[in-house]
């Protein structure tokens, strides 16, 4: 191998950019993490992801199900492609959803603009799913419990 010519090595300018881009890098991740919060990513912790489950614990899931006009009752599939809104979304707002239960006519929109070749919701349930863990293992089936109900607009 050659030894490094003059045109291949970085000058000050260029060390003094890469320094201050990863300083400045450094920062964000640590207001993100100091902040611990989901809204900096990808400059924080994605927190739902960064713990362990104890041996002994209740686990909740959030999910909306929805009655549609041909009679049937569905999962609402919470991602952009589905409702158009993440299911994270849906968490980090159940208290609101649960003051207020007509934020869960945006559902209805997102769903009816995605899919206006599919059955319509007429009715939706934000519901929490909890699962027992005793000594790790799954303690019986999942307990329900409806934390909001709205009948959807037209």
């Amino acid at each position: 191998m050659a030894g490094v010519t003059d045109g291949e090595r970085l000058g000050r300018v260029g060390k003094g950019v890469r320094v201050l881009v990863a300083v400045a890098g450094i920062g964000l991740l640590i207001n993100g993490s100091v902040r611990a919060s989901d809204d900096a990513w990808p400059f924080g912790p994605m927190s739902q992801y960064a713990m362990s489950v104890p041996d002994d614990a209740k686990i909740d899931y959030t999910r909306i199900s929805a009655v549609t006009d041909a009679g049937t009752t569905v999962d609402v599939p919470l991602n952009i492609e589905g409702a158009g809104v993440a299911r994270a979304e849906i968490e980090a707002r159940a208290g609101e959803i649960e003051k207020d239960p007509s934020l869960l006519q945006q559902v209805a929109d997102g769903w009816a603009r995605k899919h206006p070749d599919k059955p319509k919701y007429v009715k939706l349930e934000l519901i929490r799913d909890t699962t027992q863990l005793v000594k790790g293992r799954v303690e019986g089936p999942p307990t329900s419990q409806v934390l909001a109900t709205w009948e959807v607009r037209r």
